[in-house]
């Protein structure tokens, strides 16, 4: 099978093969038909990320069909499912035990930790995969793997009862989450770098109802605010565009340094919080309101030898959505036929 894999930090993806893996207790192997790209990939190569295992197949917005399962895993060949960010977590510590899998010490993370989904097959913990409606193509549904969780994550984070939602940086996790909260009755406000028409223009495309630069003010005090870009500077400036009481909530997984701020920015009990990727009752939500709201990705898709491309495109802020990379799809005939 083709992989692309990354060897070094800073180093470029490099396409190999490999012998298709076979699954073990617990695992499935899939058949990977898209995986969408994500900054946190960018993360990965750069060196960014604490403690990464090299070599390493990036890739964790995964979505593929059942090919062959371990000795205890009951699955029907064919079957398509959905492989998220977390790959494992213990489900025995205090934060497992409490709805909180997602701060476990000892969790696992697709593409990471664990070979991802830059490939043609990938293994995966049957009990962290996801089934994926069939109202969405393979390209369609990746991003709903990491964009869409995060988002929604964040969006449950902002709290309850909002009117006016800010989101500091529209790509592929804002896209998302800006139809979830249009679709809740918020009203949105999308703020970019400034210049960005592009980017301004897809917001409001999808209904924003202020798009501008990030130095800018918004016209009326925001609730809360959703910093998707990796940029610390963000941070002062949302807590300056929201109400008191409001919430600021930091999606990603890495940031620059957040510099000093006046503490009245702070004053008046607006909290500014964190995002620390997902729990699988996360996945079960945000996926049962995806098809409740009709929730639609925007997509470049790209080939999987491409995949340095598609990176170069999201690192230069070329896409409007998410990148996805499409695997070649073999005749039926062979798909499922795997012998190793």
């Amino acid at each position: 099978m083709k992989v692309m894999v990354l060897e070094q930090q800073g180093g470029s993806l490099q396409c190999q093969e490999r012998p298709i893996p076979t699954p073990g207790k617990g695992r499935v192997l899939l058949k990977v038909e898209a995986c969408a790209v994500c900054r946190t990939d960018l993360h990965l190569l750069d060196g960014e990320l604490p403690d990464i295992r090299y070599p390493i197949v990036p890739g964790h917005e995964i979505i593929g069909r059942v090919v062959k399962c371990g000795p205890d895993v009951v699955l029907e060949k064919g079957v398509r499912l959905g492989v998220p960010w977390l790959g494992y977590s213990c489900g025995e510590c205090r934060y497992c035990l409490h709805g909180k899998e997602n701060l476990c010490d000892q969790a696992r993370f697709t593409g990471y930790q664990i070979d991802g989904g830059f490939a043609e097959y990938t293994l995966a913990d049957h009990r962290f995969c996801f089934s994926i409606s069939s109202h969405y193509s393979a390209a369609e549904a990746a991003p709903l793997m990491c964009a869409g969780l995060i988002g929604y994550r964040s969006l449950v984070m902002c709290g309850d009862d909002l009117q006016r939602l800010g989101i500091y940086g529209f790509g592929a996790a804002a896209h998302i989450v800006a139809q979830v909260a249009k679709w809740q009755g918020m009203e949105v406000y999308a703020f970019t770098r400034p210049g960005d028409e592009a980017s301004q223009r897809f917001a409001q495309h999808l209904g924003a109802t202020w798009v501008g630069s990030s130095e800018q003010l918004p016209e009326a005090p925001l609730d809360a605010a959703i910093i998707f870009a990796p940029v610390g500077e963000l941070v002062p400036l949302a807590l300056r565009a929201v109400r008191k009481g409001g919430v600021v909530v930091c999606g990603g997984i890495h940031m620059s340094d957040i510099p000093s701020f006046p503490y009245a920015l702070l004053w008046g009990e607006r909290q500014l919080r964190s995002v620390a990727n997902l729990t699988r009752q996360d996945g079960r939500a945000f996926l049962s309101l995806a098809s409740q709201a009709t929730i639609q990705t925007s997509t470049t898709c790209y080939p999987l030898h491409a995949a340095n491309d598609a990176l170069k495109d999201l690192r230069e802020g070329k896409l409007t959505g998410a990148a996805v990379l499409v695997m070649e799809t073999p005749p039926a005939s062979e798909m499922f036929d795997v012998d190793s």
